[in-house]
């Protein structure tokens, strides 16, 4: 039978009271005498449940800031980043390096993705340690750990925190029920002289809350080129290709665990995958990338609890927004639309102001309590920054002010595209997107060019498919139009074009062949048409709309008289040099008076054009009357010479006009080249007419070699086949011809 047992040290003072025993019975005492001492110490361990990774690719300056700024206690430092940029991967081989040049050291390991988790740890570091009571349920493990942390005497310990990504967890909020009146979890992580702690975090917030501050933060990039080959290449050992390598790592963004994913997925299911089949089925359509980024594979140096898929990792990050704040979440959702660079602030500054919620409903009015809808959306934009979703950029703006822009990495926007696919909530951001732009992105003109330059790298996905709704339909036609407006004004006429084609096509489905849009849509049309020598196609446009407009708006309408008496007078004066030319003859006297005519209608047109929007203003410099006005002042004075003769009094008024028509050019080429650059359209019809300019002043040498450099710049930006092109073109041969001849 077991005996009572005595543990207390044997001492003096100790009292044991005799026991009593039976007739012929005995009493077994034992007694151990060991009094506790540095030996009951146990010698220095580690927690770190992961093995050393024989493909861990070093990243020096992050090994060099780590000995910097976690070398000595009491030092607290962290190291934040997207989810799978590789945090645990650098704390893990910290550690294993610590524990080499340091075997004094005790390394702990503690998950901190959850209360349980962080508890769970100090328990096992309390069993590890052999602490009294640490086998006892009731025991405080928290504050045993803490207390034996707290004793100098038990030597240096570096702590690593993982994944902590909650900061309410460690800091409960007060009147949110998660604060209970005990101290909270950070109260456990001491601030002693012999102690370091290593925190990882998605969470800036959280990591520059747990070490006291941003400067012993270090934000944690993708990896660099080589870096991300070398990890590549061990992974794959003998499978790695050299030529598809590089195309890959770019599509992966050089993302550590989306490398490793890869990696993984090939090796697996190598032969029938290589890593060109992996590249090529990732590029094959977002379908399959959701689902190559979607595997969970599994890796030994990763948390279990935690996904190896990319896609699955940054899931739950977005769901940690959603349940932080709502409007952050939605606020994501938004950007993701957008290309991943270069998203203006001023838009989304613009949604916030006209949408409410997700359920695509129009507030269309401004914030009534703006100065706090402001901060809340200042908010938002700082919870998606401090989970390295987004980052911020500064662009030169107008007037020399800077204005902020933000980025995010190709794979979050895409693996946030997949989770709204997942809450059936992508049609609906799809929708609103749509509306957004048609709203904000403006009519093409010259005042516009800013906002259209910023707007035009996010609108290809909106543009490319045709929405099903008739309301929506509407404003895609209109974004369609004004993208088109924009590209001819650059001169792009071909996508001009194509642009103009479909919203015509939308306006005609949704309003009908003679509704005012529609008719808008066919001038525009007409005009891109005219501007590429298309100009059969173009007459009948504009015989369309025109017969449109007078059918439904009446004769008189402002939008039948789009331009006014100057375009009424030129379109007659037009008409009469046609028939004259037709009937007459080009030489006829009453044609040369049409060609004069001509010249005074263009003039008026030019100076009022001058007087009211300035002679820079695009309207002023590409309405065309510069060169008008100067051709028909040409034609009329070549036709004067040769049929009145070089005295005659028509000859000789025209004669003084050379001078003026070269300064007339000078002017519009000099204000083309500065305001709309020398490769765009109008500056080189400028650049065309004053070469004939000089032509007809003898100087044969500049003409030919403005000719021959409109020449070339026509060739680049219209094409060899444009009309533009063939007649400069030809002019230059001509000339080039006859100079060679005399």
């Amino acid at each position: 039978m077991n005996g009572p047992t005595f543990q207390a040290e044997l001492a003096g003072q100790n009292v044991i009271a005799a026991p009593h025993a039976a007739d012929g019975g005995t009493i077994n005492l034992h007694f151990n005498n060991q009094p506790p001492g540095p030996s009951a110490t146990p010698r220095p361990f580690s927690t770190v449940p992961f093995r050393p990774d024989p493909d861990f690719v070093e990243r020096p300056n992050i090994t060099a800031w780590l000995r910097k700024h976690c070398s000595q206690p009491p030092s607290r430092v962290a190291l934040v980043g997207l989810g799978g940029i590789g945090k645990s991967q650098l704390a893990i081989q910290y550690a294993y390096e610590e524990r080499r040049s340091s075997p004094s050291t005790f390394i702990f390991w503690v998950h901190a993705s959850t209360k349980d988790r962080f508890r769970e740890a100090y328990r096992e570091i309390a069993h590890r340690l052999q602490l009294p009571g640490h086998n006892d349920p009731k025991t405080d493990a928290l504050r045993l750990v803490f207390n034996w942390l707290c004793d100098e005497n038990n030597g240096q310990w570096l702590m690593v925190l993982d994944n902590a990504d909650d900061i309410d967890m460690f800091y409960p909020k007060q009147g949110t029920g998660q604060s209970t009146g005990a101290e909270p979890l950070a109260f456990f992580l001491p601030q002693t002289d012999n102690g370091r702690i290593l925190v990882t975090s998605r969470s800036r917030d959280a990591a520059a809350r747990l070490t006291g501050g941003t400067q012993d933060v270090l934000a944690i990039q993708v990896m660099n080129d080589s870096q991300a080959q070398q990890l590549l290449r061990k992974k794959l050992g003998d499978k790695y290709e050299e030529g598809a390598a590089a195309d890959l790592l770019r599509a992966l963004e050089c993302l550590p665990l989306a490398i490793t994913q890869a990696g993984a997925y090939i090796l697996q299911r190598w032969p029938e995958e290589s890593l060109s089949t992996y590249l090529v089925k990732f590029r094959r359509g977002e379908k399959n990338k959701a689902g190559l980024l979607g595997r969970d594979l599994g890796d030994l140096r990763r948390d279990p609890s935690a996904s190896n898929s990319v896609a699955q990792t940054w899931q739950i990050t977005f769901d940690q927004i959603r349940q932080e704040k709502q409007s952050a979440a939605d606020l994501l959702m938004f950007i993701s639309q957008f290309n991943p660079q270069g998203i203006p602030r001023w838009v989304l500054e613009s949604d916030r102001r006209h949408w409410r919620g997700i359920d695509g409903s129009w507030a269309g009015n401004s914030w009534d309590d703006g100065d706090d809808r402001n901060d809340d959306f200042e908010d938002d934009l700082h919870i998606l920054r401090q989970y390295s979703l987004v980052a911020v950029t500064m662009q030169e703006g107008e007037y020399e002010m800077q204005e902020r822009e933000y980025e995010m990495h190709a794979l979050v926007q895409f693996c946030t595209r997949a989770w709204l696919l997942l809450s059936d909530d992508e049609q609906k951001w799809k929708r609103r997107f749509l509306q957004v732009m048609a709203r904000e992105y403006p009519a093409g003109t010259y005042e516009n060019r800013t906002k259209c330059q910023q707007l035009d790298p996010h609108i290809e996905h909106v543009v490319k498919e045709k929405p099903t709704e008739q309301e929506d339909i509407k404003k895609w036609a209109q974004l369609l139009t004004n993208i088109g407006w924009y590209r001819a004004e650059a001169g792009i006429y071909g996508v001009a074009e194509q642009m103009n084609r479909r919203a015509l096509d939308g306006r005609e489905e949704v309003l009908g062949l003679e509704h005012p849009d529609t008719l808008r849509s066919v001038s525009s049309l007409a005009s891109v048409l005219q501007a590429q020598g298309k100009y059969k196609e173009a007459e009948q446009m504009s015989r369309r709309a025109l017969g449109g407009r007078e059918k439904v708006l009446g004769l008189e309408h402002p939008s039948t008289l789009t331009s006014g008496k100057y375009k009424e007078a030129e379109q007659m004066n037009r008409r009469a040099l046609g028939g004259r030319e037709k009937v007459l003859g080009l030489e006829h006297p009453d044609t040369l008076t049409s060609y004069e005519e001509a010249e005074q209608i263009n003039r008026r047109a030019l100076g009022g054009k001058e007087k009211v929007l300035g002679p820079e203003h695009p309207e002023t410099l590409g309405s065309g009357k510069y060169e008008e006005a100067e051709q028909m002042n040409r034609r009329a004075l070549g036709g004067s010479e040769k049929v009145l003769g070089l005295e005659h009094p028509f000859t000789l008024t025209n004669q003084g006009k050379y001078e003026e028509t070269e300064q007339m050019n000078r002017r519009a080429l000099g204000g083309k080249e500065k305001v709309l650059g020398l490769e765009h359209p109008d500056t080189l019809t400028s650049m065309n007419n004053l070469a004939f300019v000089w032509k007809d002043q003898g100087r044969d040498g500049d003409a030919e070699s403005l000719m021959e450099k409109c020449v070339q710049l026509r060739q680049r930006v219209l094409g060899p086949h444009h009309p533009h092109t063939v007649s400069s073109r030809s002019t230059l041969a001509g000339w080039t011809e006859a100079t060679e001849r005399f």
